[in-house]
Parts: C-alpha cells; structure tokens; sequence
C-alpha cells in the first residue's frame, strides 16, 4: 500500500534552502528556471519538527558524528578525562570506524551515525562497564558496542528515512546489518513557474555611531514561489521497519502528515518569516498498485504569473487536470482526499469535450472533500489502517507508554 502526499504551498519572499553561493536553491526544469527546496531540507524540517517530535516521545533517531565524544559524556561527566575519550575512540577503531577530527570536536567519527538514542544510552552503558584505567581492553567493549548498535532500530524518523551506513570492512563491525530500507520517498520541491532570484541590499546601523553611515552593508538573495511538493510512504516498509507495530506505525504516519503540512524549512526564517501553510493537500491510497507517480509534469510549461486564476488558483486547476488525465489513462485506482481550507481552491477537472466545458470534482466523494487538517489526517490514518475514525482519534493521545 502506497500513501501519497501531494501539496501546493506558496511562500512569501524567502530563502529557505540556501546554495554553495547563499542563493536560493534553483533549477532547470520545462526550460524555465524553478525555485527549488532540496528533499533533505524538506526532511530534515518535518523531522526536526513539534508534530513529527511527538511520534518520538519514547524513542527517536540521533544523526551524528559525535557518538565517541557522547558515549564519553555519558559514561563518565560532562567533562570525562582524556583516557576515556581515547578508550572509546579504540573501540570504535577496532570496529573500523575512524577519527576524522572537525573544528567543533577532535574526536569526530569519519562517518554519520544514525542509531536511536535507546542505543545510545545501552552503549554508554557498555563503555561504564568496560571502563577501567589498568585493565579496560578497547577489544571486549568493541563487540558489545556491535551487539548495541546490531539490535533493530524500531523508532520513526529511522524508519521513514532509512539508514545506509558503509562500515569498514575490516572492522569488528563488519557483522552488522545496519542497512534499513526508507518507507519514504521525497522529491525535492520545485516552483510551479519560473523564478527570478532577486538582491536584498541591506544596511545595519551601529547605534553608537557619531557620524554618519552603516555599520554594516551587505546584500543576499531570496525568491517567492508556489511550489509543488510530493512525498510517498510505502506502508508495508513502514510497518516492517517498526517491527509490525501497528500503533506507532499509525502514529507515524498522523505527526508525519501533521508535520509535512506545518513544518517549513529554518532557512533565513528570522529575516523573512515566510510561514505560509499550503493552499491545497491531496493524499492519494494505493491499496492495490504499488506505483508511486509524482504530478511534477503538470507543471512542466510553467504556470503564467499573471493567470486569470492567480497563481495558486492555476496551479491547483494544472494539477486536479492532470490528476484526472493520468488516473484514466493508465487506469490507477486510488482513494483520494483533498484539503483546501475552507474549500478555497477545489480540486476540479475539464472536460474538453463538453460543450461548455464545465469543471467537475477530482475527488467525487463529498466527506473526502474535507476543511479541516485534521479531519484529512484522522480519514487517511482511519483508511489505511482500515479503523473506524473514531477509534483514530485517540492514535497518540494520553500516556505515550501504551504505544
């Protein structure tokens, strides 16, 4: 079973995922230059969010380099001697991974480790047991590190991500299957038109100047776009990633879904505060056809900025047109549901052939045609998980421990 998750989302002037240059992040797309939002942005945000965070109350995933300076930490103070920082650095170098130092920490890991902070706290653990000055041996403390970071990370933001992690061959750590498969696919967002970055020039004034002019002159780029943004859960990995745990699979996907519509890149945020919830959601469930389709090519001739429906307005008629269009011709079946508050932009086809043409519904069913977010989550979650909705209002709620 597929969930896919369709959205048009219009930012005011912004900068939310800078380039090498400090631009916005752009691209060619229809031969026209698009505003574009990476899809590890996207994530990282959804992830890092308030929504997403409270599917992680009982146990979440930590990406770092600093796993040898954090188990250190922990096994020890917040300022533990050199002896055991190197102790544990041996461990990991006998389990074949290397110190590569930064400017922030010397004894950095030369590879991201995402591991759940359960695992972290187990081999923290470890290292307090194998720690002693005279007769600690780095080898012993190295297989219970690889047994700690072999158990199956069974939390959220691992298993919707996924975890690709190349270990040293030759390594102690070898052994460890530490692959996990992502139940979830991000496109990276891209404008529904072409995009022109423009130049903020920009003055600070020192306060206790005694003569004229700016402190401080700078200038930096930012852009406004309607984008189009598309995500796609396979369920059946999602609920094999979190070890068929069916309750915190469908909490899962319900703060996933709250965060991917309220959540919005950090970039620039203070200078621009372009929080702008998206004009329209559609989620799609393929019960039976595990064909994700992504709808980007409704847009491939970009949208007109002067539309006569107006830039969101357009944008939501290209893809409710070319959602019909694709549906029939290669005969996808799906359940759809669609969000506009307030029912503001419907989601409507033409049908070229009537004459006049006249607009219809994308989605027919009327109570999938829903006003409010969380109305479109609770249906989703109900339909996916074939639970009546009102057993999924309560998916979440109270003590955390019954998950």
């Amino acid at each position: 079973m597929l969930i896919e998750i369709h959205m048009i989302q219009n930012h005011s002037p912004a900068n939310l995922n800078r380039d090498d240059l400090g631009a916005p992040k752009t691209c060619i797309f229809g031969g026209v230059t698009r505003a574009r939002i990476s899809s590890q942005c996207l994530k990282r945000s959804i992830r890092r969010s308030a929504d997403f965070q409270t599917a992680m109350e009982r146990d979440g995933g930590v990406r770092t380099r600093r796993l040898i300076s954090i188990l250190a930490e922990k096994a020890h103070d917040s300022a533990p001697p050199r002896e055991i920082v190197d102790f544990v650095a041996e461990a990991f170098n006998q389990g074949g991974v290397k110190r590569a130092p930064t400017r922030d920490d010397p004894d950095a890991t030369n590879i991201l480790m995402f591991i759940p902070q359960s695992t972290i706290e187990k081999m923290a653990g470890k290292v307090r047991e194998h720690w002693n000055p005279k007769e600690g041996k780095a080898c012993n403390l190295t297989k219970d590190l690889a047994e700690c970071l072999g158990e199956r990370a069974k939390v959220p933001d691992i298993a919707l991500c996924g975890r690709m992690t190349e270990l040293d061959s030759e390594g102690l750590f070898r052994q460890i299957d530490f692959h996990v498969e992502a139940a979830l696919s991000a496109a990276h967002a891209i404008s529904t038109h072409e995009v022109v970055n423009e130049v903020d020039y920009f003055t600070a004034v020192d306060d206790c100047a005694k003569g004229a002019g700016a402190g401080h002159v700078n200038e930096g780029m930012y852009a406004s776009a309607c984008f189009y943004k598309y995500f796609c859960i396979d369920w059946s990995q999602l609920l094999e990633n979190l070890d068929n745990d069916g309750t915190l699979a469908q909490l899962t996907l319900r703060q996933f879904m709250l965060a991917v519509a309220m959540s919005t890149p950090s970039g620039k945020q203070h200078s621009f505060a372009a929080f702008n919830p998206p004009s329209g959601i559609l989620v799609e469930i393929k019960a039976d056809r595990r064909t994700p389709i992504s709808y980007a090519n409704a847009f491939a001739d970009p949208v007109p900025l002067r539309a006569q429906r107006g830039l969101i307005g357009e944008s939501v008629a290209r893809l409710g047109q070319y959602v019909h269009e694709m549906s029939k011709g290669y005969g996808i079946e799906a359940k759809r549901f669609w969000f506009s508050p307030a029912m503001r932009y419907p989601l409507n086809w033409v049908d070229s052939n009537a004459k006049p043409e006249q607009e219809k519904p994308v989605v027919e069913e009327q109570d999938h045609n829903v006003r409010s977010l969380d109305d479109l989550v609770k249906c989703v979650v109900a339909k996916v998980t074939r639970l009546q909705s009102s057993d999924v209002r309560n998916v979440g709620a109270g003590d955390r421990k019954e998950v």
